[in-house]
């Protein structure tokens, strides 16, 4: 990317859809240099390639690693663009059927195989997925630059049409242009830490951009395939298809993260979507000019027009608009009752009629599609309204539904304060048999006076208060606006039961028909390899506890599971971490089915393949058969959601694919041959994990290690880059241990090792293959085709290790003092690096690693050359940072410093 050559013309080329991903990526890039030689033509020769950064200045050295950065954006938005193009292509020439990832590939193979649509309606009931957004620490990009990448795609698709004349091309060609000079000339970095406040906005810009209108289409166009497929029945396709939120409720290790955020954050939630609906009823009431004296006008649409009518304190204005337009009245009604909910929402007061909730106003689009279809303009009310009621439907008066997560070191501290309060001494430990049935008894009695409170310390009152902050809004805002309550680094049975003790506390437990129940749902996450383990039979006594039991029937015989895909990979490394969430996941499936109640999974994964981050379909298609059942949650985190959601054609298609995979694996898992377990292949599963993780744990146990980790990669450093809320350690601590998983994959990555999504692998293979010698060898290989998880395993493993430069890892090495620390660990990693990629290519057949990913390896080669140049410029920078005499020293040196950062995250397309 940094040898393209003497400068072109700037003129627009006659038509993107006829080029290349590569030569629309080298045009892009093209005007990014000439951008550059206008503004700063000092740097401009080591963007060329033709000399290196050495001379520069500070300044010029941290405007060329801008740029640098800039240059990644580029590309990755030419192949978005390229890809969409691709799509379009495959269904124009083969048909939308023939389209991977679509509802209509899906259903069309359905009907091939035999699948009944009595079959289809009853997957449909079950069916329910929801992506996550997440404000981890992994987002890079300011919404600015968001908002001018999106801008240049724009521009990029307009320019592959063929219709514009020469004047009206170079016309888009010079607002690209400027978008791209825009874009050099704004900061790319964070000047100040983002507030959870500035977290949200960044959420919500996608659902303004994109999520609002596409949601409601997935669900559009599964019924359209449905339609093709199954012509002659009938379905009811729900909203499945919903967004859930972690920013400004996820407290675990956010200090930022208060009941006074929180409640702002629903309020900015809920103003979203109403102005949302605002603007798009506002719409509809411009179209729908439908005139009595054209169209039949049902009576039941005139009788509730006036009935409205006469309920309102002052409906003169709107009787008096568009009074031969009654259609346009009704839209003109629902605004006027919009505008007194958003006054309400905002905590203003009320004149008149607001809608009490979201029914409400879906039962208003309904009369409206009823009305329409009664008067002969059925195509209306489906392609003019239904969307909008959809929209409803999805996304409610809360736009999300926010999840609230706090650790259990927290929820014990809370737990201690009331076993004071109640008892009147310490109380014992966690894990005693007094402990647990204090909690048994607690649950039993109600809560205590607000008196009685006055004994807590402040932080458990705010652990109380934030359960109770969901029962006053849920009946504020909307019954659906929370998610559930998921406990971080669940451990134990009495863990989740002091979750329902503090729920009862603030209400949350109700008495039901037949008996107790937590009206929200209380979610373990299970992190770490131990609790993977331990997790179906924490489940299972769970399970058979009443209060539990009756919560979990009220979720529709439905009890959800967090799993840890960031934090296990940490424990454990990749592959056994890979097989201990598949054998937790089939486990608990298998636990759920025993005690009636269908086990969940909500998956907690990252972008980077260390943290769960692999293709959505492959990921999807390799999980246990029967453990998805139609029920899917995932977190969607940081540079995930900008790469998902930030353009259209990107957007709907990520979302579809998600949507039909699940549906896929729902209808499929159980019947295919892939996903029988055998025992052969769990047996050897077994021994790899085994082999893997005792390499694993002796590598990250050395006792140097984490003094080599500081050092060697810009650990410390990522710290001061602002682009989260959440602190990057948990308590303030500064042990391997309790570091977040996502400074730890992060830094790994820049330094070149990622020893996160390889480290292991290959002691784990040679050691089964010693043991077992050319039959070992010939099972891995039949592991490798027909073992969908192993699979996944070997082509991640291998992917990653593509990433790996040993060479540029040694000069990031050279900045640990310690010369027998250094040369300890470097070669252990350089040995199970080599040990790794000779492993990989016995098992795969491959003669070199990448030559079974030629796009994958395409894409990366476009970027290495870049990545590597910034790599070495960051050394240098690390050098002269860490060995600065004072603070002004320092403060020249850091905006370089983290610009190089962030320009090879933008390269290597994931941060943590």
């Amino acid at each position: 990317m940094n040898d393209a050559g003497p400068a072109s013309s700037s003129a627009a080329p006659s038509a993107f859809a006829t080029r290349s991903v590569k030569e629309a990526s080298a045009w892009l890039v093209e005007q990014l240099l000439l951008v550059v030689e206008r503004q700063l033509p000092e740097i401009a020769p080591v963007l060329r390639g033709f000399s290196a950064g050495s001379k520069l200045t500070d300044y010029e050295m941290g405007r060329t690693l801008q740029a640098q950065g800039i240059l990644f954006q580029l590309v990755s938005i030419a192949e978005q663009a390229y890809a969409m193009r691709r799509r379009r292509h495959i269904e124009r020439e083969r048909g939308h059927d023939q389209l991977l990832g679509t509802f209509d590939q899906v259903l069309a193979g359905a009907k091939r195989a035999g699948v009944t649509a009595d079959e289809i309606r009853a997957q449909l009931q079950t069916l329910r997925i929801r992506p996550v957004i997440t404000a981890h620490p992994t987002e890079a990009k300011r919404v600015s630059i968001l908002e001018k990448n999106r801008k240049i795609y724009l521009l990029l698709r307009e320019l592959e049409s063929t219709r514009w004349t020469d004047r009206e091309r170079n016309a888009l060609g010079a607002q690209l242009r400027d978008q791209v000079e825009l874009l050099f000339l704004t900061g790319d970095l964070h000047l100040e830490k983002p507030t959870v406040e500035h977290e949200v906005a960044w959420g919500l810009h996608f659902f303004s951009e994109t999520i609002f209108d596409l949601a409601p289409e997935v669900l559009a166009t599964f019924e359209q395939a449905l339609a093709k497929h199954y012509p002659d029945e009938t379905f009811e396709v729900t909203p499945f298809f919903q967004f859930g939120s972690w920013i400004g409720g996820d407290r675990d290790g956010n200090p930022f993260v208060t009941n006074a955020v929180t409640r702002q954050t629903m309020r900015d939630n809920a103003l979203a979507s109403l102005n949302y609906y605002r603007g798009r009823t506002t719409e509809l009431g411009r179209m729908l000019s439908i005139s009595p004296r054209a169209s039949h006008i049902p009576q039941m649409l005139r009788d509730e027009l006036e009935k409205r009518l006469s309920a309102l304190k002052d409906a003169s204005s709107i009787r008096a608009r568009n009074q031969m337009e009654p259609y346009r009245q009704f839209c003109n009604l629902i605004l006027y009752k919009l505008n007194q909910t958003l006054l309400a929402t905002r905590g203003e007061p009320t004149t008149d009629q607001r809608y009490a909730n979201a029914d409400e106003l879906i039962a208003d689009f309904k009369l409206m599609e009823a009305a329409l279809a009664e008067g002969r303009s059925a195509a209306l009310a489906t392609d003019l309204v239904r969307p909008l009621r959809r929209a409803v439907e999805v996304f409610r008066f809360s736009t999300v539904r926010l999840d609230l997560r706090e650790n259990t070191t927290r929820t014990t501290h809370a737990l201690a304060d009331l076993w004071r309060a109640t008892r009147e001494n310490d109380p014992p430990q966690v894990d005693s048999a007094e402990w647990r049935a204090w909690l048994d008894e607690q649950l039993q009695t109600p809560p205590l006076s607000i008196e009685e409170r006055e004994r807590f310390s402040s932080e458990t009152r705010d652990t109380i208060e934030m359960f109770e902050l969901v029962a006053e809004l849920q009946s504020k805002l909307d019954r659906e606006a929370f998610g559930s309550f998921i406990l971080s680094m669940t451990h134990s049975v009495a863990d989740v039961l002091g979750a329902y003790v503090l729920a009862k506390e603030a209400g949350l437990v109700k008495q039901g028909s037949k008996g107790v129940y937590c009206s929200l749902p209380i979610v373990p996450l299970f992190e770490t390899i131990e609790d993977l383990r331990d997790a179906p039979a924490i489940m299972r006594e769970l399970l058979a506890i009443p209060i539990v039991k009756r919560s979990a029937q009220r979720q529709g015989d439905l009890q959800e599971v967090m799993i840890g895909y960031s934090d296990s990979n940490k424990d454990g490394g990749f592959l056994p971490s890979n097989w201990e969430l598949y054998k937790a996941q089939a486990r608990l499936t298998a636990v759920g089915l025993e005690q009636g109640v269908a086990i969940a999974f909500f998956h907690g994964r990252g972008g980077s393949v260390s943290r769960g981050g692999a293709p959505t379909g492959h990921a999807i298609s390799a999980q246990p058969a029967g453990s998805i059942r139609g029920r899917f949650r995932v977190t969607e985190q940081g540079e995930v959601v900008s790469f998902k959601y930030a353009n259209r054609g990107t957007a709907a298609y990520q979302m579809e694919l998600l949507a039909s995979s699940v549906f896929t694996h729902a209808l499929k898992s159980e019947r295919e041959d892939a996903l029988i377990p055998r025992a052969e292949f769990e047996q050897a599963f077994e021994d790899l994990s085994s082999a893997a993780l005792r390499a694993y744990t002796e590598f990250v146990g050395d006792a140097n290690l984490v003094l080599y980790f500081q050092a060697a990669s810009p650990l410390e450093e990522i710290s001061l880059l602002n682009i989260g809320s959440r602190p990057a350690r948990r308590f303030g601590a500064k042990s391997l241990a309790d570091l977040r998983a996502i400074p730890w994959v992060f830094a790994w990555a820049q330094n070149r090792h990622a020893i996160t999504s390889w480290f292991g692998v290959g002691s784990g293979l040679k050691q089964f293959l010693d043991e077992r010698g050319e039959p070992g060898l010939e099972l891995l290989r039949r592991m490798h085709a027909d073992s969908r998880l192993f699979r996944l395993v070997l082509d991640e493993v291998e992917k990653a290790l593509m990433l790996v430069d040993l060479e540029i890892a040694g000069k990031y090495a050279s900045l640990v003092e310690d010369v027998a620390v250094r040369e300890s660990i470097f070669a252990k990693i350089a040995a199970e690096h080599e040990l790794t990629r000779a492993m990989v290519l016995k098992v795969t057949g491959a003669a070199t690693v990448g030559e079974r990913f030629k796009a994958y390896k395409a894409r990366l080669d476009d970027r290495l050359s870049t990545i590597n140049q910034v790599n070495l410029e960051q050394v240098e920078l690390l050098r002269r940072f860490r060995s600065a005499q004072d603070e002004n020293a320092r403060e020249l040196i850091k905006i370089p410093l983290l610009l190089s950062i962030s320009c090879i995250a933008s390269g290597l397309g994931a941060t943590g």
